[in-house]
């Protein structure tokens, strides 16, 4: 049962919900009262306020139509050339996607809707799993990055660091997680990921949610415990800590709550020691009731292995948000990754959706801005249609595409539900053929499935185009490791040849063709040693990727993060032979 707090959220989602028409007209509505007249506006709207006139002439925008506007702020110009409301800040995009992060302007008003949200889509978990806040502790890793600050002295960081800056986070933590404030702002991410599992393991018996923002930190999390328990469990047995941990904030907390636990750290070591981790989460922290943490999108390839890892208990994906807009929530937690779907919020911002084409292939391909494409309003949207999300937000993004392919998958009252597809940029491109995201994951998923009865999971994958000869090929670099243990097997050739052959026999008929008449060569498989995605990992925090905000890319185009990858390869592996 949902407590007495959590039935007026869920009351109030009903209500958003059921009035989603009107509430979207009210949006934007008071978006264009407030901001008609700045200069951005003013040049399409002069000074006019219609809902048909906005559709008529504000145009349909990217980051780089924006950019000059938001870089006159961030240099010192007011911020009413673009939005009414004073800026406060900027969030800082991940730029793991798709290139360099972008600036994205914060007000009050931003914060306060984030603030909202966070009550909104905890409301349905509490419902299926009742207050946690009342039950233990979350084992959530957390990792925020430094503040950049921007010539005219305003502050711009990634959405999770905003968050755990605030103070109303920084209040509940000490009572609602295991992790002090100090291990979160460690400048070092591995210092800070060790003192955060520590905590966890100290507080095991308090545990009852375990998580991360995505599911890859999560794993990143296993993976560093599958490499540090025994000094873990060193550390809790004498109580003190690794003297590899320097950071002072990290040692100043841990002498405020460790003490020698012989008994905690041999029931931990038992734990560790065994031959398969199968379900080791559950071992560790034996109240927990569930994981939280993103598994859509591009993190579903993470749930095969996070599901061995968690064996039994639910995986949630529970909202959908970026850092240009607050867009849904999960209303069935307990759904599995692969059918979660998201009810948008229609007082979060002013959603319209650019219908993409479905190829009789199965492929997407998106319509140019520069045709005659009526954009269709959210309660407008078709049940198994599949679109380019564009928002119009209070913090001065209007008409802005988001890059996110969604595809509606029903409705909750007359608010749509829409299941993630793809990112849009992401693509493969040898000649005119366009390999996409989600071209990338089906094919990926058939070929993987030759490991299953060789008991080797497919932890990791990317890919790139190599076009250093001609003609160009696929390359797909793979992580691979035994389910038995952290090292794979010796790899039989002859399953990776296969492995090559099956992802191409599964990509789109362009593809197969132009394999046919060698316009692209041969697809590659290099299998890269255990730990290269996470110096992967490593390489983007260094550049100032936040390590809570991290997607990994599924096509590399950082020259400097294909060598990361290049010099760990031990194995190459070609499809013998065009696909059927």
């Amino acid at each position: 049962m949902a407590t007495n707090g959590y039935e007026g959220e869920l009351k109030m989602i009903e209500e958003l919900t059921t009035n989603a028409e009107q509430i979207q007209d009210e949006v934007l509505g008071e978006i264009l009262s407030r901001n008609a007249g700045t200069e951005y506006l003013r040049g399409f709207l002069h000074g006019q306020t219609e809902k048909q006139l906005f559709k008529k002439n504000v145009p349909i925008v990217t980051y780089e139509d924006l950019k000059p506007y938001i870089d006159r702020i961030a240099n010192g110009e007011t911020s009413d050339i673009l939005l009414a409301e004073p800026i406060t800040g900027f969030f800082l995009s991940s730029g793991t996607s798709g290139g360099q992060p972008k600036l994205m302007p914060v007000t009050a008003e931003v914060g306060n809707k984030w603030d909202l949200f966070r009550r909104l889509y905890e409301s349905p978990v509490i419902k299926h799993f009742d207050d946690i806040n009342q039950a233990g502790k979350r084992l959530e890793l957390m990792f925020a990055r430094p503040e950049i600050e921007t010539p005219s002295g305003l502050k711009a960081a990634s959405v999770s660091t905003s968050i755990y800056s605030g103070s109303n986070f920084r209040t509940s933590l000490p009572k609602l997680y295991t992790s002090p404030v100090e291990t979160i702002f460690c400048p070092d991410p591995n210092q800070g990921l060790y003192c955060q599992l520590l905590f966890g393991l100290i507080q095991r018996d308090e545990v009852v949610k375990v998580g991360s923002v995505f599911a890859s930190t999560v794993l990143r999390g296993i993976k560093f415990l599958e490499n540090h328990w025994q000094e873990l469990c060193y550390d809790i047995k004498t109580g003190r800590l690794s003297d590899w941990i320097t950071d002072s904030g990290c040692r100043n907390a841990a002498s405020l709550v460790m003490k020698p636990n012989p008994e905690q750290a041999d029931l931990i070591e038992n734990i560790c020691n065994c031959k398969s981790w199968e379900g080791i989460i559950r071992k560790l922290w034996p109240k927990a009731r569930y994981i939280c943490c993103i598994c859509t999108g591009i993190m579903r390839q993470y749930t095969i292995e996070l599901e061995f890892y968690c064996r039994g208990l639910p995986l949630v994906s529970d909202l959908y948000a970026c850092s240009e807009a607050i867009c849904g929530i999960n209303l069935e937690p307990l759904r599995k990754p692969c059918d979660v779907s998201y009810t948008f919020l229609p007082n979060m911002a002013y959603f319209e959706f650019l219908p993409v084409k479905n190829e009789r292939d199965g492929s997407i391909e998106m319509k140019s801005n520069n045709e005659d494409t009526e954009l269709v309003d959210l309660v407008n949207v078709k049940a198994g249609q599949c679109y380019e999300l564009i928002v119009t937000t209070c913090a001065g993004l209007y008409r802005y595409k988001v890059g996110d392919v969604l595809m509606v998958s029903g409705f909750y009252n007359n608010a749509p539900q829409f299941q993630f597809v793809e990112r849009k940029n992401v693509i493969l491109s040898v000649d005119q053929e366009k390999t996409s995201e989600t071209d990338l994951f089906k094919a990926v998923t058939e070929a993987k499935a030759l490991l299953d009865p060789l008991r080797l999971i497919l932890t990791e994958y990317t890919s790139y185009v190599d076009t250093s000869s001609a003609p160009g090929h696929y390359v797909l670099f793979w992580e691979i490791k035994g389910k038995e243990g952290k090292h794979c097997k010796e790899l039989d050739p002859k399953i990776m040849v296969e492995c090559c052959s099956r992802r191409e026999e599964s990509l789109h008929y362009t593809y197969k063709i132009y394999r046919k008449r060698n316009i692209i060569a041969a697809l590659e498989i290099r299998v890269v040693k255990q730990g290269s995605f996470e110096a992967l990992m490593d390489y983007y925090v260094s550049k100032g990727t936040s390590l809570s905000q991290y997607k990994k890319p599924s096509c590399i185009k950082s020259e400097e993060a294909l060598k990361k990858l290049d010099s760990r390869v031990i194995g190459k592996y070609f499809s013998p032979k065009s696909p059927l």
